[in-house]
């Protein structure tokens, strides 16, 4: 665990001054966007003179001064969300039911909560300074006994609840999209030409993710606003208006003026707050120099081989690696402090502590690497097996024990369907014999015995094929004709005759279990589905899990490697030389792990990178990165050192594998 003493030093002087920095730009940028906000939402082409007068005289009111100190306040608190919630290793949630909890957490239910009381606020600032019809809540309609009536004002509402549920929105997006979570850039910049460069990507994901919230929200008002709206009546003791159109309706819905003010609140509103993230991030990610080695021993755990070695906070490991990366490649005085030895004594202490955290962190991922190939591997065996099994079980098993087993194979006859082939067939069809029923049982129904009783040889139906339907007619035209003699009327023909309406049969009791056994299964195989749709594994999710901190290792290969390759000539002391055969073992060993891995299915495809959000998935891309960073690495050393490498000790898999990076066949 890190330290007090070590946190304090480190949150005291360089994180919480550098959230502060960016929540105090993000309060100098409010100005200019109010305006420009306040500018959209009364702009008028047949009266652009009166447009801007409104404008200027909107922004000196004393209504707008109130609005812009509740617009700072919700900045910094929006900041300060930023600074708790940040995290430098994204959470990747591998299933349904575990982004399910995520979105469920305690924690983020609070952040949720919090965000739309913001945007409710955010939305009354700009009801009010849009002004007109959205000005007020409550606005008199009618007079009676002397005394004004004050009416809901729907207008006002919805962009209340339209502002909660863009902040509602928002905060379930940031964990879908993971937009907590900061990232480093390759390309070091400047903070100003990276936020110029970032700025249209904001606007952009504000409108468009305004517009579909804008469009969910109609949806949810259409079908849910007549409950907020009659509950702020009975609260507020307001009375509704003798509206036209009731905004809840298609008519009323269908305002452009009221849709346009709705887009452009929502994005005024995620503006602001992406504009706060997008300065949080460049503020935290800006590099940091750690000294690698200082004359005072009260600065020493300030020095880079000392805060390489700490666990927490996550971002002073980061910013040390990514320290250590730089100065590898671009400090040459810096090297030769990572070389020097120390005195008295002459031990290379630098070089030791350095080496060793960066072969520990590829080391760690090698295990995990292999742990997880051997858990699939694992997987894959034990489904094959158990499937072979039930086969096997399955052929062994009688046909009651098939009929019961949750196989949509076995439902596709009916049951009177079975029976009727059973009956027409006779018994001189083996094909029939196992579903002729049983007539000595006692569950039998007495029609089922009278068809399926033999006929007898003096039948006039002996002989010839026979039919259920038939059979089931000989008793009414047998019982017609009885009747008719009995009354003394001819007996008609039985062409002539119309058929009674048969009363329903009541259906037997095998009839009924196999129904209700059909529904069982039914039924069993619909929550099945439920289940593995939320307990599955999502594709891709599982390997970007496993590589969501790789760019530690990326840092720490791009660290060990330009060291290794600025020792060939600036390696006084030879301090590297002693510990080359453990980084090469390492890093084939490495390689060997990341070769097999990304033979596993969708492992090795890339996934779309979507330009309409503010979440950052460069993570999902972090498995190629270094992919690519330890091929690299490989042959930078290779390419430097040559022929002398056939010297190193190594084992004769490792010499077999470094040579096809010396012929450039890797």
């Amino acid at each position: 665990m890190f330290s007090a003493e070590q946190s304090c030093w480190f949150i005291r002087k360089v994180i919480c001054w550098r959230a502060a920095a960016s929540i105090a730009w993000a309060v100098l940028l409010l100005p200019p966007s109010t305006a420009i906000f306040v500018f959209l939402s009364k702009f008028s082409v047949l009266h652009p003179i009166q447009t801007i007068s409104e404008c200027f005289s909107m922004l000196t009111s004393a209504t707008a001064i109130f609005s812009f100190i509740l617009l700072c306040g919700v900045i910094i608190m929006v900041g300060f969300l930023n600074f708790e919630y940040y995290t430098v290793i994204p959470t990747i949630a591998c299933s349904k039911i575990a982004l399910f909890g995520q979105l469920l957490h305690p924690r983020q239910l609070v952040n949720s909560l919090v965000h739309c009381i913001m945007g409710m606020i955010v939305a009354w600032c700009s009801a009010v300074t849009i002004g007109f019809r959205y000005e007020t809540l409550g606005h008199p309609c009618a007079q009676t006994d002397g005394y004004h009536q004050m009416c809901l004002n729907e207008y006002h509402l919805i962009l209340l609840l339209g502002g909660a549920f863009v902040g509602f929105s928002h905060s379930l997006l940031g964990v879908i999209h993971n937009m907590n979570y900061v990232s480093f850039h390759t390309v070091q910049q400047y903070k100003y030409l990276r936020f110029k460069g970032c700025l249209p990507l904001v606007v952009r994901c504000s409108a468009t993710q305004a517009l579909y919230s804008v469009r969910n929200f109609i949806v949810v008002y259409y079908f849910l606003g007549h409950i907020p709206r009659t509950w702020i009546c009975k609260t507020l003791n307001l009375h509704l208006g003798s509206s036209a159109h009731p905004l809840d309706s298609i008519a009323g819905l269908l305002d452009l003026s009221l849709l346009y003010h709705l887009w452009i609140s929502a994005t005024f509103l995620l503006f602001t707050w992406y504009i706060m993230l997008l300065l949080f991030r460049i503020f935290l990610t800006e590099g940091y120099s750690f000294p690698v080695q200082s004359s005072f021993t009260e600065d020493a755990d300030h020095c880079l081989p000392k805060v390489l070695t700490e666990k927490q906070p996550m971002l002073l490991k980061f910013l040390a690696l990514q320290d250590l990366a730089l100065l590898s490649q671009h400090s040459p005085l810096r090297r030769c402090e990572v070389f020097s030895l120390s005195q008295p004594g002459g031990h290379p202490h630098n070089w030791n502590a350095i080496s060793k955290e960066c072969l520990s962190l590829l080391a760690d991922l090698t295990q995990r690497l292999v742990a997880y190939h051997d858990t699939v591997a694992t997987n894959g065996r034990a489904k094959s097996l158990s499937s072979g099994s039930e086969r096997k079980t399955s052929s062994e098993t009688s046909g009651t024990e098939d009929f019961m087993s949750p196989r949509p194979t076995a439902f596709m006859k009916t049951p009177a369907s079975v029976f009727a082939r059973s009956i027409a067939g006779g018994q001189q069809s083996p094909l029939t014999a196992p579903f002729t029923p049983d007539l000595d049982s006692p569950f039998m129904s007495p029609a089922l015995r009278r068809l399926a009783a033999p006929v007898e040889q003096g039948s006039p139906w002996y002989g010839t094929v026979q039919s259920p339907h038939i059979m089931r007619r000989v008793p009414k035209l047998w019982s017609t004709s009885t009747d008719s003699q009995v009354n003394g009327s001819p007996p008609p023909s039985p062409a002539s005759v119309p058929s009674d309406k048969q009363e329903p049969s009541k259906p037997s009791f095998l009839a009924q279990f196999l129904q209700n056994r059909r529904e069982q299964v039914k039924n069993f195989l619909a929550k099945r589905v439920l289940i593995v749709y939320l307990f599955n594994k999502l594709p891709e999710a599982s390997s970007q899990a496993l590589f969501a901190d790789s760019q530690a290792h990326i840092w720490a290969l791009e660290g060990l490697s330009y060291l290794v390759q600025a020792s060939f000539s600036e390696d006084q002391f030879g301090v590297v030389q002693t510990t080359l055969p453990s980084i090469l073992s390492c890093m084939l060993v490495l390689q060997e792990a990341v070769d097999r891995h990304f033979k596993l299915p969708h492992a090795s495809s890339k996934p779309v990178r979507l330009t309409s959000s503010m979440g950052d998935s460069t993570y999902k891309t972090l498995r190629f990165a270094l992919r690519a960073t330890l091929k690299t690495a490989i042959y930078r050393i290779t390419t430097t050192f040559g022929d002398h490498l056939n010297a190193v000790q190594l084992s004769a898999e490792h010499q077999k594998r470094l040579q096809q990076f010396l012929e450039y066949k890797e």
